[in-house]
């Protein structure tokens, strides 16, 4: 039986698994045919050695551009590019209820029951509260 295999690489992350995967279908008597008509007859010793080295070079790819992406974050981090997810929008008619939410949360309302009466969510109330107070300057 022969399978088409588009890229040895998108089987693992790794090696030793890309080997053990080929073992397995070696035991069931499965060749792969590469779509650039590469042949691993994984029963001859020239097969083994071919998809060894293919399975190493792949892992050896994987690596470099893990490499490259974590050198450019740290590079974009030091020149102060954020990444994550992004503070979130709060729309003009959420700004007009920020007095009604401070004034609920200075008379002792749980941040949970200002937003049910205000018609918010939690997280757009603790993020109005969190904000007035990041405004108000430092008191000593």
């Amino acid at each position: 039986m022969k399978y088409i295999v588009s890229e040895l690489s998108r089987w693992s992350r790794s090696t030793p698994d890309i080997l053990s995967t080929l073992e397995e279908l070696r035991t069931r008597k499965v060749s792969l045919l590469a779509q650039s008509r590469l042949e691993f007859d994984l029963t001859s010793p020239q097969g083994k050695l071919i998809a060894t080295l293919l399975a190493g070079l792949a892992e050896f790819e994987r690596d470099l551009i893990r490499e490259r992406v974590s050198s450019g974050m740290v590079a974009a981090k030091s020149r102060g590019t954020r990444f994550g997810r992004q503070p979130g929008y709060i729309p003009a008619l959420v700004r007009e209820k920020e007095s009604q939410v401070l004034e609920l949360i200075q008379q002792g309302l749980s941040y949970r029951k200002v937003a049910e009466s205000l018609g918010l969510s939690k997280n757009t109330v603790m993020r109005i509260v969190r904000d007035s107070q990041q405004a108000l300057p430092n008191r000593k």
